[in-house]
């Protein structure tokens, strides 16, 4: 019997014919958390394409062929195949639910697809900032990235931070607990991480701060619509000490997206009370370059070229670190900023390293 030998073309011409399908399947999720339709199939409810587009509002045709571009995918599941194609019944399976439209869930991944699909929108200014030597300021990635960013973020910051990695110091949580501190969370976007924290904490004084506006409304109605009471600031970090001091300030995935991280490093500094620390999480990036590299790797290379690093080289003088942000690099800021200790939190932070700063 002949071996048929795959060569390294072959491995590699596979790989991008399946990295093609994966990213339109995205746009297909995208397309689905957009219009609602994974809504119209919650509680594994049967439904043909007439009837979701009755409930969906949209046009007959589009909702046959997303229902079978779903099932083709394997995220719908589908009654009978050979039925006519207006009568056949499709349903999201229980197993998929968490995964599709459980928002706070662990597994709610869907998020990604609307980063995605943000970053299509700007592709082509990524494109001309490379030639430039320029860079894509954050709101032309739009409304889709804006969600996206929000949505695979919200839980770990609605859960994770305040039931774990708060925890994880005790000192801080058992302050948290009983005095009324004061915490800033600088890049706060959709505000998720500010809300965990004055829900979980009413003793204390919770703010968020961020530099771009569109995030500071969604932060606004989100926390309008869970019905607490904190404030949300257009600011950028270099202008938190004017509102301090503060007793611990978070940044929460974003130090590698500042043009100048030094410099907000700096102010968040001379923003904290005595004894207050700074909470970084982060990306948990391999402590050194190497390739080939693991998934996580490549997932953070793969957002720098396209979003991070753009966004960081549109403002100039920039450091221009980008997504894959390694613990030497943050031990490096720190220090210039004049914090004399960074500890690690021994807590799984999953995508995240969380990093203490003390400026005592």
């Amino acid at each position: 019997m002949c071996q048929v030998v795959q060569t390294s073309e072959d491995a590699l011409t596979t790989r991008l014919l399946q990295a093609t399908i994966h990213t339109l399947e995205l746009y297909g999720i995208y397309l689905g958390k957009e219009l609602g339709l994974y809504e119209a199939l919650k509680f594994e409810r049967r439904i043909t394409p007439p009837e979701l587009a009755r409930t969906a509002g949209i046009a007959p045709r589009y909702a046959r062929e997303w229902l079978e571009q779903q099932a083709v995918a394997g995220f719908l599941r589908v009654e009978s195949t050979t039925a006519p194609a207006e009568a056949r019944r499709y349903w999201l399976p229980a197993e998929h639910t968490n995964v599709l439209i459980a928002e706070d869930h662990p597994a709610h991944l869907a998020p990604l697809a609307q980063m995605v699909a943000g970053i299509g929108g700007a592709l082509q200014r990524v494109v001309n900032a490379y030639r430039s030597g320029g860079g894509v300021a954050y709101p032309h990635f739009g409304a889709a990235f804006r969600a996206g960013q929000a949505g695979i973020n919200r839980p770990a910051f609605l859960s994770d931070l305040v039931a774990r990695w708060i925890p994880a110091l005790p000192d801080l949580h058992s302050a948290l607990m009983s005095t009324r501190m004061r915490v800033a969370d600088v890049g706060s976007g959709a505000g998720w991480s500010t809300l965990a924290m004055a829900k979980a904490f009413p003793q204390a004084e919770v703010v968020g701060f961020d530099a771009d506006p569109a995030s500071v409304h969604d932060a606004q109605r989100n926390a309008a619509a869970h019905g607490v009471a904190v404030r949300f600031e257009i600011r950028d970090a270099a202008a938190v000490a004017e509102d301090g001091p503060f007793d611990l300030v978070l940044v929460l995935e974003a130090l590698h997206d500042m043009a100048r991280p030094d410099e907000a490093l700096r102010a968040i500094r001379e923003a904290l009370a005595p004894g207050g620390s700074v909470l970084v999480a982060d990306e948990k990036v391999g402590d050194h370059f190497h390739a080939p590299a693991d998934d996580l790797e490549r997932l953070m290379y793969g957002w720098s070229i396209v979003h991070c690093l753009p966004v960081a080289m549109a403002e100039q003088p920039t450091a221009a670190i980008g997504t894959v942000i390694r613990a030497a690099t943050v031990q490096a800021l720190a220090t210039a900023a004049g914090f004399p200790r960074v500890e690690v939190v021994p807590v799984d932070g999953g995508f995240f390293r969380l990093c203490r700063l003390r400026a005592q």
